[in-house]
């Protein structure tokens, strides 16, 4: 659009344009009217989790990890390198912190992992031991990360990864060095130190019936016929959009059918970016089929996300070019895929209408340089906790200054978040936001472009 050719002409197609920008609003919960899903989850007899990192279980991200799921596990917090980085010196303050958030907020911790080939620290890796000393370090660890939290964990991976993709055993420190028998030993040791625990061994790639989950199911079954405690098999779930396996639901009932129970243990299920609608919609049909599979097999007991928002997803850094694999996006509004975990569990949740929150644009006052400029977001018929407004300048106006929002620009693209202290708007209710910008020469209505 060209610009008026005096300043009030300008202000007024910049008055005119502020219903536009409504369409850009994304909105940061779910519907006030919505369910959370350990309710939903609580309904059918299943366990929502997500794994969390300590240090964010504030502001928004713990309102929704402790309002939205029943289980929490840490992420990366009670792994071996992390709690016993130089040996004999323990580290335990954000495993500690996500089990006193989790009895808080009524939740289960899910303890994650006792025996792994990865993130072990260096003294343990480059160390030279006998098979002697392999074990009497492993009994060790397990008995004193267990017995810290004896009655607080409901249930441990006790060993993380044992099986390579053809279903023969991973070469592995543990392997190596104490064979096969490492896996009787560790869920023994487990057992020993917290009776009231659920043990399980954890592994990918197993979601659907194949060689390396015929491995788990064969390993499973002769742990159970010699005895060795073992009370479920973790399913991580980490899976490719459009790719859920279609033998998922068959896996879990025959691993079921051995008497053990089945958790989801990691989900996410990562796109090729950028994503857009229809990439959406898949995600969402593949988070309602995994989750519909788990409440179709009464054994299957807890469903886990691995991290509930994009900002806190581990996809993007190890798989370059993709990403958005979670169930909330990076500003913490659900996505799609939130509403096909709902609908799977029997909830009627749906997003909020179209156009029930919509942000209002408008010029407070201009000069020959520069102007003044407001946002206003406001709902009726749902409700924000967090929100994102962005617009395209169309003639090089660069924001200078921003005021209860976080205002970014990159060429003529602006993208505005909501501050700490002002994400939430009720329904019925608004917040505004304000910011300074410089023009010259014109200052047409910002070109509108959904955000």
């Amino acid at each position: 659009m060209r610009s008026s050719s005096s300043p009030r002409a300008r202000l007024a197609a910049l008055l005119a344009g502020a219903a536009t920008v409504g369409a850009l609003l994304t909105a940061g919960t779910a519907h006030a009217a919505d369910t959370p899903l350990r309710d939903l989850g609580t309904a059918k007899g299943k366990v929502i989790g997500t794994a969390v990192t300590g240090s964010k279980l504030t502001g928004t991200y713990g309102d929704i990890a402790g309002a939205q799921f029943s289980s929490l596990t840490p992420g990366n917090a009670m792994k071996w390198g992390s709690v016993e980085p130089t040996q004999g010196s323990f580290n335990w303050a954000e495993a500690d912190q996500i089990v006193a958030f989790a009895q808080a907020h009524n939740q289960q911790v899910r303890g994650h992992t006792l025996v792994w080939h990865s993130q072990n620290p260096s003294w343990l890796t480059n160390g030279s031991w006998t098979s002697a000393q392999l074990s009497t370090l492993l009994q060790n660890h397990i008995n004193t990360e267990v017995g810290r939290y004896k009655g607080k964990i409901a249930a441990w991976d006790v060993v993380n990864e044992p099986f390579n993709e053809d279903g023969t055993y991973r070469s592995t420190l543990w392997y190596n060095g104490l064979g096969a028998d490492y896996i009787a030993s560790a869920l023994t040791w487990a057992r020993a130190a917290d009776p009231a625990a659920k043990l399980y061994i954890n592994d990918y790639n197993v979601e659907g019936v194949n060689a390396k989950s015929t491995a788990l199911y064969n390993l499973v079954k002769s742990l159970k016929d010699r005895g060795v405690p073992i009370d479920g098999v973790g399913l991580q779930a980490h899976l490719i959009l459009g790719q859920v396996p279609s033998t998922l639901q068959q896996n879990i009932q025959r691993f079921a059918d051995l008497g053990v129970d089945v958790a989801i243990t990691e989900l996410d299920i990562r796109m090729t970016l950028p994503s857009d609608s229809a990439k959406l919609a898949q995600q969402k049909a593949d988070y309602k089929a995994v989750t519909a599979a788990c409440v179709a097999v009464a054994r299957c007991v807890n469903l886990t996300v691995w991290g509930f928002t994009d900002s806190d997803s581990w996809v993007e850094s190890t798989f370059p070019g993709q990403g958005a694999a979670t169930p909330y996006d990076a500003n913490y509004a659900p996505k799609p895929a939130y509403y096909g975990i709902a609908e799977a569990l029997g909830g009627t949740s749906t997003p909020p209408p179209t156009g029930a929150c919509t942000a209002a644009y408008s010029v407070g006052s201009q000069w020959n340089t520069g102007f003044t400029g407001n946002v206003t977001i406001s709902c009726s018929g749902a409700s924000l906790s967090s929100w994102k407004v962005t617009w395209t300048y169309g003639a090089g106006q660069q924001i200078t200054q921003a005021w209860n929002a976080t205002c970014t620009q990159s060429g003529a693209a602006v993208s505005c978040v909501n501050a700490s202290y002002n994400g939430s708007v009720p329904d019925g209710g608004s917040v505004s936001f304000g910011f300074n910008a410089s023009w010259s020469g014109s200052n047409p209505v910002p070109t509108v472009t959904l955000g």
